[in-house]
């Protein structure tokens, strides 16, 4: 998935990750993704892309799950809980919890 951004809005002490679009220099919040680009338009440039590509599909915010899950939050879906560092790699089927290989070490193994 080539070119997929997040940028990031400060409220309150809390941080809010949003989309950027692909095309622009502003920086924009994207508000469209087209799967055949692989990218992310704001609402200014959806515009010129769906001039030049009318046989394109462009998802806007109310089709998100057709989205790609961006780089950042693939990671962080699969940072352990536990051990920041690693990964989650494996499914403890007595516990059916998801764990990275310390945690199947100390935690899910038998003796």
């Amino acid at each position: 998935m080539a070119g997929l951004s997040m940028s990031s809005l400060a409220i309150s002490s809390e941080e809010v990750k949003d989309f950027i679009c692909s095309s622009c220099k502003e920086q924009a919040n994207a508000d469209f993704y087209c799967k055949t680009c692989l990218k992310l338009y704001c609402g200014k440039c959806i515009q010129l892309h769906d001039k030049w590509f009318r046989k394109h599909s462009a998802y806007g915010r109310n089709d998100m799950k057709k989205w790609p899950v961006s780089k950042e939050v693939e990671e962080f879906l699969l940072k352990c809980e536990a051990h920041k560092d690693h990964k989650i790699e494996m499914l403890c089927d007595d516990h059916s919890q998801l764990c990275c290989t310390m945690c199947a070490f100390n935690n899910h193994r038998y003796f």
